[in-house]
């Protein structure tokens, strides 16, 4: 192991987000060698005792996951109604035990859909067609966003991936702040679950004025979520879709794909954004 594997290695083991398994290269099918992969479980988030959705994570920054799955599902509307969350782990998978305010758990039950998550889904589950797009109340418009910052942002991404930097395998939602650094960020194999960790680390830490980054493409699901939490401006490295387009247009959400360095294509709402790169 070299020095820089041994320092990768320090601080993956600090938490549980991958391990080591014996591979073989094309080039050399007789010999094994070791090599991380990323770990991927079962999560249960579990409401009061009931459970409501079995998502693919790493089994990483759980706590976030469950509080910002909460605000971006409309199962909160403020941290204040989850009283406590504990990571329970078992011999299948992890469970998240979630206490919620009666009110909102309550409300729960009448909407309880059933869904069995899966990595990278977002809509496992969902009883009806019309149960995929949630009202969302329009956002203001009272942020904006030099893009002349947005390199520098884009340069740090991968310093909140050290899963990802060992196993190519994950995708990454980090936090811009006004002056183009990143204040947090979190990882998963799945890229609605890292924003949704992202999303409970923000409200937790209380960042309102920025914009989110995403790794991955820029789905619906992501523009949906994002909304539902009050963010006004959505950083996505790669692609959008029509939909996520057609949500992000409707919420007033100022949505930008493929963000690389010298490269940015906005997709709505361009007037949050200043300096805009020729």
């Amino acid at each position: 192991m070299n020095s820089e594997d041994q320092q990768n290695y320090e601080a993956v083991s600090s938490f549980t987000g991958a391990s080591k398994a014996l591979v073989w290269q094309r080039d050399a099918l007789t010999e094994s060698r070791s090599d991380w992969l990323a770990d991927e479980v079962p999560v249960a988030l579990v409401y009061n005792g009931i459970s409501h959705v079995v998502m693919m994570s790493t089994p990483k920054d759980l706590k976030a996951f469950a509080l910002g799955f909460s605000l971006s599902e409309g199962i909160i509307v403020a941290p204040e109604e989850i009283y406590g969350i504990d990571v329970v782990p078992g011999c299948n998978g992890i469970e998240v035990q979630i206490e919620l305010s009666s009110r909102r758990f309550m409300a729960l039950k009448e909407h309880r859909r059933a869904m069995a998550g899966r990595t990278g889904c977002g809509v496992c589950g969902v009883e009806q067609l019309n149960d995929i797009g949630k009202p969302i109340e329009p956002l203001p418009f009272s942020q904006t966003f030099d893009l002349n910052l947005l390199d520098n942002a884009l340069r740090q991404l991968k310093d909140y991936q050290p899963v990802g930097q060992l196993t190519g395998c994950t995708h990454a939602a980090a936090w811009i702040s006004e002056a183009g650094q990143l204040t947090g960020g979190c990882e998963d194999v799945g890229r609605h679950v890292a924003l949704d960790k992202l999303l409970g680390y923000r409200s937790r830490k209380g960042w309102a004025r920025g914009a989110a980054l995403v790794s991955s493409r820029a789905s619906y699901e992501m523009v949906q979520k994002s909304a539902m939490c009050g963010v006004q401006i959505l950083f996505a490295v790669s692609a959008a879709t029509r939909l996520a387009v057609e949500v992000a247009e409707r919420s007033n959400l100022t949505l930008v794909g493929f963000s690389k360095p010298g490269r940015a294509t906005v997709y709505t709402h361009p007037q949050r954004l200043i300096n805009t790169l020729r």
